[in-house]
């Protein structure tokens, strides 16, 4: 087998720049494998046919037979045409030689040709692509099944970078959840109103955000390596994916297998709102989104008497105006009272931020869970559910809906002012909190007495409950 000229070969070291790095030799194989595979010749049909596809050129050969197709492919490695399917009228069939024998492909168009996930802007690129992964999955079969075996993600530059970074972060901790028990007082009638509230606080831990890697398909220019297996990424387009939070790329297969550790680059992330809320937290390492922290401020230092408050609409243009300030500036949006005196705008800014999240701050996984517990009778037993529904909440959401809860605790304090009490919170809130997996209009109606219902219960409760 040939060495190839691609300087990027002979290297082995390991760079904490994933751009940098550079396989070890032996992992040149599939690479070579790549420049080896046969090359695409279309065989032209000599007559111009009415009936030709305004797609197709001369590769297409009408109406004729698999055995006819054969013939002419005959002897030619890479060899193809199109043919009308004499099965099944008005559809196309890729007829292609490899491995002396020709192999028949259904063949799709709908912009782009294609037959499998990827698309292809002509055929000619189809067929070379189809090639190249035939060739590699024939010779290298053995080779591509032990290709994840031996892994060197934890010693690839993407890993020893985010080791690094998270080293270099400041420790931040958090508490355990609490876990809630009651007890009744044995000289009072049992009432809900006469609980005694024993709180366990459990040990003091690492707040872990995990978050996954948000992969999509990718399409690499010039030879480019997996940072999970190190083997090469075959093929013309579409070769692996690439996370869009991190820049991690890998095989498609590879994705499979990479662990949680997604550490999401300031630089990737385009917008702070409609953002995923894990993704901005770990962007900006802080326990929760910042447009939280920084509206909440505003609202307390001078809001918090406003009549109304969170119930009444700020001017539409002006929410728009802090939601592009939040994306376009991020933390150094200004939101002071010489920008935007009506403090309404900042509070209609922060309901925008948590209604516009891709995922709700109570996610679509316990939404269930917490509207089935709203339906419970027994107040004990209804906040039991409510908690255990909060410990399934990922860490950012959790954190999130707590500091809020903690906030709009602090807003019903005011409520001779500004006239908002827990349930008139919890109307606003409901749904902006709690969105339901399906968005049926039928289902939401009916639940959001049961989302009102849950959030009054977390403000209500917020000293127990997180």
């Amino acid at each position: 087998m040939a060495a190839s000229s691609n300087s990027s070969l002979s290297g082995s070291s390991v760079s904490s720049d994933p751009e940098d790095y550079q396989p070890p030799i032996w992992k040149s194989y599939l690479y070579q494998l790549q420049q080896e595979a046969p090359r695409p010749k279309r065989i032209t049909c000599p007559q111009e046919m009415e009936s030709r596809p305004k797609y197709y050129g001369r590769e297409f050969h009408g109406l004729i037979s698999r055995e006819r197709a054969d013939e002419l492919l005959a002897g030619t490695e890479g060899a193809y045409l199109i043919r009308e399917s004499q099965r099944q009228t008005g559809t196309y069939t890729l007829a292609l030689r490899f491995g002396g024998q020709t192999l028949n492909y259904r063949l799709f168009y709908d912009g782009k040709h294609f037959v499998g996930e990827k698309r292809f802007e002509s055929v000619h690129d189809l067929v070379t692509d189809g090639l190249i992964t035939l060739y590699i999955e024939t010779k290298a079969a053995e080779y591509i099944a032990k290709m994840t075996t031996n892994t060197i993600y934890q010693h690839l530059g993407y890993t020893s970078l985010l080791r690094d970074k998270i080293t270099q972060r400041l420790n931040r901790t958090c508490s355990e959840p609490k876990k809630v028990t009651f007890q009744q007082d044995e000289k009072i009638s049992p009432s809900p109103l006469s609980r005694r509230t024993t709180i366990k606080d459990g040990p003091e831990k690492h707040c872990n955000y995990e978050k996954i890697h948000n992969f999509k398909v990718h399409t690499f220019r010039g030879p480019h390596w997996c940072e999970y297996c190190a083997n090469f990424m075959w093929g013309l387009i579409a070769q692996g994916v690439r996370c869009s939070d991190c820049g991690l790329n890998v095989h498609k297969q590879c994705s499979k297998l990479v662990p949680s550790d997604c550490q999401p680059d300031l630089r990737r992330i385009k917008k702070v709102f409609s953002c995923d809320l894990t993704t901005l937290v770990k962007a900006h390492n802080t326990p929760r989104p910042m447009v939280l922290d920084m509206c909440i401020k505003e609202i307390e230092h001078r809001g918090l008497t406003s009549e109304g408050l969170y119930r009444v609409s700020g001017f539409t243009e002006h929410i728009e105006d802090v939601r592009l300030a939040f994306d376009r500036d991020g933390e150094k949006a200004d939101i002071s009272a010489n920008m935007y005196p009506d403090i309404n705008i900042i509070a209609g800014a922060l309901k925008l931020y948590l209604r516009d999240l891709p995922i709700s701050v109570i996610t679509y996984d316990v939404y269930s869970k917490f509207i089935q517990a709203a339906k419970i009778t027994d107040p004990d037993s209804r906040l039991e559910a409510v908690h255990d529904g909060l410990l399934q909440l990922p860490p950012a959401h959790y954190e999130t809906l707590r500091y809020l809860m903690t906030h709009l605790k602090r807003v019903t304090m005011y409520e001779k002012d500004n006239y908002m009490n827990s349930e008139n919170l919890g109307i606003v809130f409901g749904p902006t909190l709690m969105q339901p997996p399906d968005q049926n209009t039928l289902a939401t109606l009916n639940d959001m007495r049961y989302q009102k219902l849950i959030v009054q219960l977390l403000i209500e409760h917020e000293d127990i409950l997180f």
